[in-house]
């Protein structure tokens, strides 16, 4: 759906354990404990795995320049990390966020532990999350409010509700 809008998508979780699954792999084992902890990567590490996509992405087509990074910033380490190293290079358009009761949340992921083999799709790493969560990105979320960027999206919703929702943002944001 995003590549009608000229986005490349790139999962920040997707590219951890993406990388935490390479064979040799100096950052395998950190990534590893991070995420079955429910604890935020650290951003260096982060950040040079969307930095080396993005760069991968560009460099076979320049004219693919659009990103909708999912999952990050996650933190306000992650907010100076992405800052410093990306000032001037990127700019951040809006932030899309789905806004969703933690029981359902929790409800939906593990119903997604049945077959994602995740090593956090476990109630007790969802709500080390869910504390994170509200510890460390809810303020970036309010951050990016405060700066009129944010575009919320109640994913309570069903799944259609949720997509036409999002429909909507991309057609106005283009």
């Amino acid at each position: 759906m995003f590549q009608k809008y000229g986005y490349t998508h790139l999962s920040a979780g997707d590219l951890l354990r993406d990388e935490r699954k390479r064979p040799g792999s100096q950052y395998g084992e950190l990534i590893e404990n991070y995420i079955k902890e429910g604890e935020i990567v650290p951003v260096e590490i982060t950040i040079s795995l969307l930095k080396r996509a993005m760069d991968q992405t560009m460099a076979a087509n320049s004219q693919k320049n659009k990103f909708l990074i999912d999952g990050f910033p996650r933190n306000e380490d992650n907010l100076q990390g992405w800052n410093k190293t990306m000032d001037g290079k990127a700019d951040v358009s809006f932030v899309l966020f789905f806004d969703c009761d933690n029981e359902i949340c929790i409800g939906r992921c593990l119903e997604r532990g049945k077959s994602s083999g995740r090593s956090d799709d476990n109630r007790e790493s969802l709500e080390k999350r869910i504390h994170t969560y509200l510890q460390s990105t809810k303020p970036i979320i309010d951050l990016y409010e405060r700066m009129g960027k944010v575009r919320k999206v109640d994913a309570s919703k069903s799944v259609d509700e949720v997509f036409e929702k999002v429909v909507q943002i991309f057609n106005k944001e283009g």
